[in-house]
């Protein structure tokens, strides 16, 4: 069982920036990577940006790309979701996800956190 916990979310105006954390514990060594998704209102749930632990290569989803950016500390088991220039269109509860490949859907993720909420005011 891996068990994962997010931090960070926020209000924040457009333009701005915020910081994610997830933290990860269990049985951490079963994952090969971690995912972030967001769901905003009214919305399904969709990829944002994920990265292998063993060498944080690093994906994204083209509305994100240059905006935000994917780090791992493995010492640490721990994954960041720093987001700049923050759009009002990112507004959503965000979720981290554990998993055995960087995928860019929900599906190959066996386990999720409880979400965080990320307000962007126009």
């Amino acid at each position: 069982q891996v068990h994962l916990a997010e931090s960070g979310g926020g209000l924040v105006q457009a333009g701005g920036s915020l910081r994610l954390s997830c933290a990860a514990s269990g049985r951490t060594f079963s994952s090969n990577a971690m995912g972030w998704f967001r769901q905003g209102p009214g919305k399904e749930r969709e990829f944002v940006a994920a990265i292998r632990w063993s060498n944080g290569n690093t994906y994204y989803a083209d509305s994100v790309k240059g905006r935000f950016t994917i780090s791992r500390d493995n010492a640490k088991n721990t994954v960041a979701l720093q987001m700049n220039s923050l759009k009002p269109e990112d507004t959503g509860v965000y979720y981290c996800a554990a998993g055995p490949l960087a995928a860019t859907t929900s599906t190959p993720y066996g386990y999720w956190g409880q979400g965080t909420q990320v307000t962007v005011s126009s």
